[in-house]
């Protein structure tokens, strides 16, 4: 074999580089996952199930907006007997009134910045808004 004395090496630092990541997640402290805080009472039904709100919130969000927006589609959704209307004000913010504990936690931990709140207002910033109308 010629050139060994810089084969082998190299091959010693891509096999380090490839397996960084995992050295790297082995050894240092990730922070733990965040618990969103869930809605005050008892109530905990949402209109979809836990697993499926974590995985794929966001998809439903926009299919409503879209059918809200382009269809004029504000039929409320019924889940169990209770009646949703289509919207992230008028649906999730009802039950889910903090952002900052809901929202955003797992957003920050997830390093997602969703575009939801360039338009809608916060609970907070909604109710301080009509106190002043």
């Amino acid at each position: 074999m010629y050139n060994k004395r810089f084969i082998i090496p190299g091959l010693a630092i891509l096999v380090l580089i490839v397996t960084f990541p995992l050295w790297f997640n082995a050894f240092s402290k990730a922070s733990a996952v965040p618990k969103p805080e869930l809605p005050p009472g008892g109530e905990k039904q949402c209109v979809a199930s836990i697993p499926e709100m974590r995985a794929s919130h966001m998809v439903m969000l926009n299919e409503w907006r879209d059918a809200v927006l382009r269809d004029e589609d504000r039929v409320a959704v019924t889940v169990n007997g209770k009646e949703y209307r289509k919207g992230l004000q008028m649906a999730c913010m009802q039950c889910h009134s903090n952002k900052e504990k809901f929202c955003d936690s797992c957003h920050e931990y997830a390093s997602v910045k969703p575009y939801c709140w360039d338009c809608h207002l916060t609970p907070a910033v909604l109710a301080t808004k009509k106190e002043t109308h």
